[in-house]
């Protein structure tokens, strides 16, 4: 073996990782990253430790829709009680913007219609609203209703704010899918109709 067929080796190898390295930091920042999760604010559906594929796509052709689990940077309300901006928070989209919401009777309603909410851990020991959520913002709340540090603390995300979905939960087994990509529809409807 000459010193040629090393460097060629070499030069391949070192080639091949670079570029592994650079379409993986890719696709972190700009299509899927894993996440775990630190609070129980998501009980019962996301568990304290759980691990998750977040994606950051399908935003960009489908508008947030209820039931979504979000991930998002925290908001001015969060960053003045002490969080940094590089923080993230997990929470459930609930309602939507120009929606009324409002939390009474230990139930959330959405333009005068209670929601039907299997994955609450309870129902909220708390009123809110009503109030009518602006345009370019949603209402985000934990399934964890008594638990949780949300939008019925500080007020409606900003949804420039979010930085991907919850897709897959990969850990712990067995693997558990919160979002069919391309579309999400159906798994988590109001009942507004």
């Amino acid at each position: 073996m000459n010193g040629s067929w090393w460097r060629g080796w070499l030069l391949q190898t070192l080639s091949t990782l670079v570029l592994a390295v650079c379409l993986a930091l890719v696709l972190r920042w700009g299509v899927a990253e894993p996440r775990y999760i630190p609070s129980e604010s998501m009980l019962p559906t996301l568990q304290l430790g759980d691990r998750l594929v977040v994606e950051k796509v399908s935003h960009l052709w489908r508008d947030w829709q209820r039931g979504d689990i979000v991930v998002f940077s925290p908001p001015p309300a969060l960053l003045l009680q002490g969080y940094r901006p590089d923080d993230v928070l997990i929470k459930r989209v609930v309602a939507l913007p120009g929606e009324t919401v409002e939390i009474r009777q230990g139930q959330v309603w959405v333009n005068g219609v209670p929601l039907t909410e299997p994955y609450v851990a309870q129902p909220p020991q708390y009123t809110w609203g009503p109030a009518t959520v602006p345009e370019g913002y949603v209402f985000v709340l934990g399934d964890n209703r008594n638990a949780s540090n949300d939008s019925h603390v500080w007020g409606f995300l900003d949804q420039r704010l979010i930085r991907g979905r919850a897709w897959v939960r990969f850990w712990p087994w067995p693997v558990q899918v919160y979002a069919a990509l391309p579309r999400w529809e159906g798994l988590y409807e109001a009942n507004t109709t």
